[in-house]
């Protein structure tokens, strides 16, 4: 009744793989990233559970739902409820358009412990620190501004205090931490939306479109290896359509991801 996919050039059932302790990366990639919740639904549906997740920028948020032990239902509505430009937030005197601690409140009604050590699976979120100019990976303590931290795409969202310094989104050094599932995962699936496919000039035209394509193909470039590590690697290609910042993409990224995971674990819904 499972179905069977490549895995370490061999091939696994899914009935093998429930007997070992999965990790799960998620990429960040912005509206992209509710693939990562498709991904979920299927795995849901196959009867896979992550006991360990790492993740960046939205993969961050993803995750932490996830830990949090949030329906698939409840992950889609953080996301079509979360207000992405409200008048009140813009930030006055930060660096940034909005002001990221204004969504704390809405982080609160899912996250009311806000700490990873009362999250039901363990959970890794990745910041840039960016007055020390590296990556930190948080694990402990305080959860909400880690979150928003990992989330605070520059120079839409301004810089989080955390520990007294400025912390900015994960994905700017590290955009698919498989570094904290060393040694704690026994198998790892892996989900990338920062998709990089072929492009065309008429799409390269001005500024904003490539600088888009060379910060993207920069990013890919720096975790195709870790991306290949990945037991499974979950990226469907046509997220490339969806704006990273355009709500109306939210139920098509999550089903393209839905459908790429059945395909990688065999399966079908039709």
């Amino acid at each position: 009744m499972y179905g069977i996919f490549l895995c370490m050039e061999k091939k696994l059932a899914l009935s093998e793989i429930k007997k070992k302790r999965l990790g799960l990366v998620l990429s960040g990639g912005g509206v992209r990233g509710m693939a990562h919740i498709g991904l979920l639904k299927a795995m849901e549906e196959c009867g896979l559970e992550a006991q360990v997740i790492a993740g960046s920028s939205i993969g961050a948020l993803v995750g932490a739902l996830y830990a949090q032990g949030h329906t698939i239902t409840d992950m889609l509505k953080f996301f079509k409820d979360t207000p992405l430009f409200r008048y009140n937030f813009f930030a006055l005197g930060k660096a940034g358009l909005l002001d990221t601690e204004r969504y704390s409140a809405i982080f609160k009604a899912y996250f009311p412990e806000d700490s990873f050590e009362n999250l039901k699976k363990e959970l890794f979120v990745v910041t840039t620190n960016l007055e020390m100019g590296e990556e930190e990976i948080i694990h402990q303590g305080e959860l909400i501004l880690p979150l928003l931290a990992s989330a605070a795409l520059p120079p839409v969202f301004s810089p989080v205090k955390y520990k007294g310094m400025l912390h900015a989104d994960g994905g700017i050094m590290n955009n698919f931490p498989t570094e904290p599932l060393v040694n704690r995962a026994e198998f790892v699936i892996g989900s990338n939306v920062s998709i990089v496919a072929p492009a065309q000039k008429k799409d390269l035209t001005n500024s904003f479109q490539l600088t888009g394509r060379t910060t993207g193909l920069m990013i890919y470039a720096i975790n195709r290896k870790k991306m290949k590590s990945c037991d499974i690697l979950i990226e469907p290609k046509a997220l490339e359509r969806i704006g990273i910042l355009d709500r109306r993409g939210i139920e098509k990224a999550y089903a393209l991801g839905y459908e790429a995971a059945l395909g990688a674990f065999g399966k079908s819904n039709v």
